[in-house]
């Protein structure tokens, strides 16, 4: 069967054809589509040409369709409807009603500190959205957004990908987390050279022991010891509560914390540079009525952490 070729078919020829069956009536299409009596009489003689039939021919005061138009005319509705259909969800997104799954790259640190919030603003004004939290590696952030495996990252992206855009969501800094009562850490006076003495755990996912701190005490030329690394954030309250192992930590994530009574925060006695958490997306979606919802949504929620 030859496919017909709908570059060479002007479109808007089907919606004049549903308002004359409608109307049975060149006058009132006409006044319908907004168009003059010779602009729609041309139409009809076009769709003539189109369907080689009459489609509708004058009976008494009516344009009655023909058998042709009788048999297309279903087929015609329901394409414009679906037209319609796919115009009004790409143009609309009702969270309220929306059974939407929102993939989201994020860390543990990231998930721990936005996903409680979030979760408990959508119970409310978007009951039926589901959310899937995925990992992902910086280097392979942007892929994952132009293949859509996700639809916003969050996290310290110094250097985005090319083709997605970004917003600062809050800033972060580092503090010092103890177990509560341990023996050479004090809130006030603790020099640089004891803080590198003191035993240290490190949480990391590059597998090696050096992290941003590390850099810090180089300028003071000191050097800790990494007694533990783990690329698990959460267990380090449970660590460092029943030790004397103390670690350095952001401190949104260190004020959630469950184990208050057994920790401890103190001051680092170096200066450490804060740094801002944002939210990545693929310039393919940016004007995306849904994805446009969970940014705003990520923003609103970020803002009172």
């Amino acid at each position: 069967m030859k496919l017909i070729d709908l570059s060479s078919i002007d479109l808007n020829l089907l919606v004049t054809f549903e308002v004359l069956f409608e109307e049975r009536s060149v006058t009132a299409a006409a006044q319908r589509l907004y168009l003059g009596q010779p602009a729609m009489s041309a139409a009809l003689a076009r769709l003539r040409i189109l369907f080689q039939d009459e489609l509708f021919i004058r009976i008494g005061r009516e344009m009655q369709p023909t058998a042709k138009a009788l048999e297309i005319a279903p087929g015609i509705s329901v394409a414009l409807q679906q037209i319609r259909q796919t115009l009004e969800s790409s143009q609309t997104f009702d969270p309220e009603t929306s059974k939407h799954t929102f993939a989201i790259g994020s860390s543990d640190y990231t998930s721990y500190v936005v996903l409680p919030k979030l979760l408990e603003v959508c119970r409310l004004v978007a009951p039926s959205i589901d959310f899937r939290l995925i990992g992902f590696e910086k280097d392979s952030v942007g892929d994952l957004l132009e293949q859509r495996e996700i639809h916003v990252a969050l996290g310290l992206f110094q250097n985005p990908p090319r083709q997605t855009r970004q917003m600062p969501l809050f800033e972060e800094h580092f503090v010092g987390l103890c177990r509560r009562g341990h023996p050479v850490v004090t809130q006030e006076n603790m020099a640089p050279e004891t803080f590198a003495c003191l035993p240290q755990a490190l949480f990391t996912l590059r597998r090696d022991d050096i992290g941003e701190i590390d850099k810090v005490l180089a300028q003071y030329n000191l050097q800790r010891r990494v007694v533990l690394t783990t690329p698990h954030l959460l267990i380090l309250p449970t660590v460092i509560s029943s030790s004397d192992l103390v670690t350095v930590i952001p401190s949104r994530l260190v004020t959630s914390f469950a184990y208050k009574d057994t920790l401890e925060i103190f001051e680092l006695p170096v200066k450490t540079e804060p740094w801002m958490i944002s939210m990545l997306w693929s310039k393919l979606t940016d004007q995306d009525q849904a994805s446009i919802w969970l940014r705003q949504m990520l923003k609103s929620v970020c803002e009172g952490i």
